[in-house]
């Protein structure tokens, strides 16, 4: 039995191991042939910091800076704008009966069910119509739009939950003592399903940011460029330059630092608790 049991754990942190190594190896990879000054996996150049030192060139960082200024442009407006539209929905769609309530969800989760490739078609033939294309010119705007397009229904199930879990009878004593029902949900409601709101914030903001297939083929002949665009774009006419690598690299050291940042805070706080 002893052995048996043994023989299970074994298996167990081996396949996690093995989870874990095909997920991350590639990414180490590119953290350790960041350094080697070139794009053929080689360190024929020797240990080198010209990757990194390309990223301040000017011909090489003007059109990077455009592509991730536009990127934090579009994903701060739509995740902003996807969360209000996501906190004000999902109060309504609790207030629904029972069978409107089951209707509207399940239309809700229609664009996450849905290939991202058709959204991002039918988007396209939406704003090429005649009517909606003299409203919503080619530019920054469709491109918000479609975002918000596809970044709501996640918030709205980030913050569902957390409005299920209240207690309706602290918006009743909100009114019974004196509140209006605007001033008690922004006094009442909203304080409570805040942790909810911002991790449908975070979730809207990190699908914005990794977006391709919508901005592909919303963004028309404006020029305008995101990250990924970008990357698609130069990758395909000058294959993956060095450079490249260390933009990788810098976005997972600086992303992966904030999040041991968070946890190590979290575990902090629950620790003095």
């Amino acid at each position: 039995m002893k052995k048996r049991r043994i023989f299970a754990r074994i298996c167990a942190d081996g396949y996690l191991g093995l989870v874990l190594a095909l997920m991350y190896l590639p990414i180490f990879l590119i953290i350790v042939f960041s350094f080697s000054g070139g794009s053929r996996f080689s360190f024929s150049n020797g240990f080198t910091f010209d990757s990194y030192k390309l990223l301040f060139d000017p011909e090489e960082n003007g059109a990077l800076l455009s592509a991730l200024k536009n990127t934090a442009i579009l994903a701060l407006s739509a995740s902003v704008i996807s969360t209000v539209l996501g906190a004000f929905s999902t109060i309504g769609i609790y207030a629904l009966g029972r069978r409107m309530k089951k209707l509207t969800l399940t239309v809700n989760q229609l664009p996450m069910i849905n290939s991202e490739v058709v959204m991002a078609v039918s988007l396209m033939v939406f704003f090429a119509t005649d009517f909606f294309s003299d409203i919503f010119p080619q530019g920054m705007v469709r491109l918000i739009i479609s975002h918000v397009a596809f970044c709501t229904p996640y918030v709205v199930l980030s913050i569902l939950p957390r409005l299920q879990r209240m207690d309706p009878n602290m918006y009743e004593a909100a009114l019974d003592l004196g509140a209006n029902p605007f001033s008690a949900m922004l006094k009442v409601v909203f304080p409570y399903l805040m942790p909810g709101i911002v991790s449908g914030f975070a979730m809207a903001f990190t699908l914005s940011l990794d977006d391709f297939i919508i901005t592909q083929f919303n963004k028309g002949d404006t020029g305008i460029e995101t990250l990924s665009t970008y990357i698609y774009e130069d990758a395909r006419v000058k294959s993956l330059e060095p450079f490249w690598f260390a933009v990788f690299s810098i976005f997972f050291v600086v992303m992966f630092a904030l999040l041991l940042l968070i946890n190590i805070k979290k575990t902090a706080k629950e620790v003095r608790k």
